[in-house]
């Protein structure tokens, strides 16, 4: 375990010294974005580093943002966690035009530049995929922007979420190439068990090790219908995931 090698004060020490975002993206709405946030997020605080866990863009429901924080243990209000929050279920960028609202992208990156003044890591997880409209970028309110812009702009870590079943190869890979070289270079995959696992399950790491680093591929069991990421934490196949992908070995 991370914590018989490294205090919690050296750990948050040395994040400190980096100040890092993960940027948690996937190959479509419904992946397991949610879920990995919420796990990197209580993970990380267990081991003492000053985390913040965001979703600045929702449309729908707000489960997402309330999960994100229970994993935080109220360190961040619901309307910090999720600032932009639309009441209709579908792009976040109709969702707004519904109410006479939009995002604009200069306010989302001057919103997750201030929390990363206040904390040595930020976990931004997107909407939907990584290409799915979110708001608009500049002036004309038809030129949108999505989770992409936002890692490029933000300089974050992706962390791209597939689920392990058939396709997910082909997904991943989509997903990767979307990124300019320089971003995906950094980049990580993980693949997220579905509760009843197909013939792909258990070779698509094997596969997508061969056109993407194996070092940056990372597979999360299934844990359970009734997600709680501290019993999630109890299985050291997820630790073992999350120490790789946040690099803290």
């Amino acid at each position: 375990m991370l914590g018989a090698a490294l205090s919690s004060g050296r750990v948050s020490a040395l994040l400190a010294e980096v100040k890092r975002i993960f940027f948690i993206t996937g190959t479509d709405t419904g992946v397991g974005k949610t879920v990995l946030t919420a796990l990197l997020a209580r993970y990380l605080r267990e081991r003492g580093v000053n985390v913040a866990a965001l979703k600045p863009v929702s449309s729908g429901d707000r489960h997402d943002a309330r999960a994100l924080g229970v994993a935080l243990a109220g360190a961040l209000a619901l309307d910090e966690i999720n600032p932009w929050h639309f009441r209709a279920a579908v792009a976040p960028v109709l969702a707004a035009r519904r109410e006479h609202k939009c995002v604009r992208l200069a306010e989302v990156l001057a919103y997750v530049q201030g929390m990363q003044k206040r904390f040595n890591v930020v976990l931004v997880e997107g909407a939907g995929g990584l290409l799915s409209p979110l708001g608009v970028s500049g002036s004309r309110n038809r030129a949108y922007f999505n989770s992409r812009d936002l890692i490029l702009a933000l300089r974050a870590t992706p962390v791209v979420v597939c689920p392990n079943r058939l396709g997910a190869v082909n997904q991943a890979l989509l997903t990767l190439a979307a990124l300019p070289p320089s971003i995906r270079a950094g980049a990580r995959v993980v693949l997220m068990l579905p509760p009843h696992p197909d013939a792909a399950s258990g070779s698509n790491a094997i596969l997508l090790a061969d056109c993407f680093d194996p070092k940056r591929i990372f597979r999360l069991p299934w844990l359970g219908e009734k997600f709680a990421p501290g019993r999630a934490l109890q299985r050291p196949a997820a630790c073992e995931a999350l120490r790789g992908l946040t690099g803290l070995e």
